[in-house]
């Protein structure tokens, strides 16, 4: 009887899609069942490694959101969003997943990223059950498990990223049409830009607090923004817009817009800084954008619905998506070939699967 890989492995085939000759070892959290899991693709195929529930109370709610692996692969950080009342962020061994720290944080800490040292995380606070008031970004000393600052950026802060040398920290907030960027040595919001249409313009220091009943118009409605690969650019997801803006470091203004799937969501760069990629939430979809030529040169429909995170290998050879599902479906990793622009392979994780990192090939 033909087995299910072999199958999968023809249709790839057929397709210009070969399996690696290398393995690939992927975190990813699945927030609707407090599941961390390993996920191997490689030559044999795609398969959960491991798998282990995170959390104090088996009986209470975690909510695992955010996921990063520290840049010596030695330790793996997860948000939870859920707590009483204030969520936190873990860390855990990557050798044997065992937890080995954990820091009390803000309202529903989500998206992180580890510091290019490994010191320190960068975790937005995105506040969503909270009332619509300006949230912060935690920063963390990952050593001590301490948190050392949090700094109020604007309204549900969401997507933390670092530009490649670790001196500039950027997050868009979704309720606040704002792009923050904090500088890493001051610990403070050194610049912000509008993103309203039609009121775009950036200013220096940190954004004026509005009240809630006098939110502005939101119309690109941000979910992430991802410094270029070089740093020079950053890209921001328009999340109600369909659009992603670019945005030039150094003059600090819009240099060129991107139509953009259904309520894009996450990004992600190659590092060879020629590619873009973008989950498309509500349109069920991943897109690929050459950077040189500013374009979008390939849409890959998904297995389910709801799209997530994306994070690509160091190798630029393949990009790894998370798909949450809906209702009662599990969610999804699926891998995409960033040389024939196709998905290469899928494999069901638990449900809400979100943040995803790259640990490691070998």
């Amino acid at each position: 009887m033909m087995t299910a890989w072999l199958l999968a492995a023809m249709l790839a085939g057929a397709r210009g899609v070969s399996p690696p000759e290398r393995s690939y070892y992927v975190f990813v959290a699945s927030e609707g069942v407090d599941r961390i899991q390993l996920v191997r693709f490689g030559p044999s195929g795609i398969a959960v490694d491991r798998s282990f529930r995170i959390g104090l109370v088996p009986t209470e709610a975690s909510g695992p959101h955010g996921l990063a692996v520290a840049p010596d692969g030695k330790n793996f950080y997860v948000s939870t969003g859920h707590g009483t009342p204030y969520g936190s962020l873990w860390k855990f061994r990557t050798s044997d997943e065992k937890p080995s720290g954990r820091v009390e944080l803000g309202l529903f800490p989500a998206t992180l990223q580890i510091s290019p040292e490994g010191y320190l995380a960068y975790v937005v606070n995105f506040n969503l059950y909270g009332e619509m008031v300006p949230s912060s970004v935690s920063v963390v000393a990952t050593d001590e498990m301490v948190e050392v600052a949090r700094i109020p950026t604007c309204v549900m802060p969401h997507g933390s990223r670092l530009n490649p040398k670790g001196t500039k920290h950027y997050s868009a907030c979704m309720m606040d049409d704002m792009l923050v960027e904090i500088d890493t040595k001051t610990l403070a919001v050194s610049r912000h830009f509008a993103l309203t249409k039609g009121q775009e313009h950036g200013m220096a220091g940190a954004p004026m607090a509005h009240p809630a009943s006098n939110m502005p118009a939101i119309t690109c409605s941000p979910t992430w923004a991802q410094p270029s690969a070089d740093g020079s650019k950053v890209y921001v997801a328009c999340n109600k817009a369909n659009e992603i803006v670019e945005i030039d470091a150094d003059s600090w203004t819009i240099t060129r817009r991107f139509s953009a799937g259904n309520g894009v969501y996450n990004l992600a760069v190659t590092h060879d800084g020629k590619l873009l990629l973008a989950t498309n939430k509500r349109g069920q979809s991943v897109s690929i954008f050459d950077l040189v030529a500013g374009k979008e040169i390939k849409r890959l429909p998904t297995k389910r619905k709801v799209v997530h995170g994306v994070a690509v290998a160091p190798d630029d050879r393949y990009a790894f998506i998370s798909v949450e599902g809906i209702g009662s479906e599990p969610g999804t990793v699926e891998v995409v070939d960033l040389r024939s622009l196709e998905t290469a392979a899928t494999v069901d994780v638990g449900s809400m699967a979100g943040g995803i990192d790259v640990w490691k090939e070998e």
